[in-house]
Parts: C-alpha cells; sequence; structure tokens
C-alpha cells in the first residue's frame, strides 16, 4: 500500500491490522544493514509490505539491485528476524517493484547527496 505523501514510502498491511507488532517489527528489521551501502533495509525502504494471514506473515522485500550479492542473506535474514518477533511463520515475497532512492526515509538520500 503506498502512503499519501510520496508515491514510493509505503503502508504495511500490519500497520492497520496489528499495530502493536509494528513498533518492535521495525526496529528489529532495522538491524539487518545492506553491507555494501551500510544503511538498513528500514531506512532504504526495502520492505515495501508486511501482511498477516491465518497462520503466518508475509514480507514482501525488494532489493536496490536486482543481482544485489547480499540479497538472499538479507533476505533470509529478514524473514528470519520477523519470525522470531512475530512469533509466527514467515514467508519472504520478492517484489516486483524497482528501487529508487524517493524510496529512502526523509532526509537519507539527501545525506548522501543522491538528490
Amino acid at each position: 500500500m503506498t502512503d499519501e505523501n510520496s508515491s514510493n514510502i509505503t503502508t504495511w498491511d500490519i500497520e492497520h491490522t496489528h499495530p502493536d507488532l509494528l513498533p518492535a517489527l521495525e526496529d528489529g528489521l532495522s538491524e539487518i544493514t545492506d553491507p555494501e551501502l551500510g544503511l538498513n533495509i528500514i531506512q532504504l525502504g526495502l520492505v515495501r509490505n508486511v501482511v498477516f494471514k491465518e497462520d503466518h506473515a508475509v514480507i514482501t522485500m525488494i532489493l536496490t539491485t536486482p543481482y544485489c550479492p547480499y540479497g538472499p542473506s538479507m533476505m533470509e535474514s529478514t524473514r528470519k528476524k520477523a519470525e522470531t518477533i512475530l512469533n509466527i511463520p514467515t514467508k519472504i515475497n520478492y517484489g516486483e517493484e524497482t528501487w529508487d532512492r524517493t524510496m529512502m526515509e526523509d532526509g537519507i538520500a539527501d545525506d548522501w547527496g543522491l538528490y
């Protein structure tokens, strides 16, 4: 789901269905860093959605580049971290969006001189 304020900043479904879990999930996923960029997956906007199903959660995630050498490791770390925090089996879906700097948290791209 896309936030009205910026076309590339998303609101996760879990924010509406399980808002009590959101802070812990954001904090936990912030520990997963893209080793090449030195920024975490939340800052980069790589987690595009988190959905609770009946018996599992689904995280839709993208990478900064389609052939990111650290992609599989970051996605598996994301799955494991979320599964621990949410206390429910978790799956990762690779999103179809192409990452761009407008998906980053406010101010991060400016700090890196990307605008």
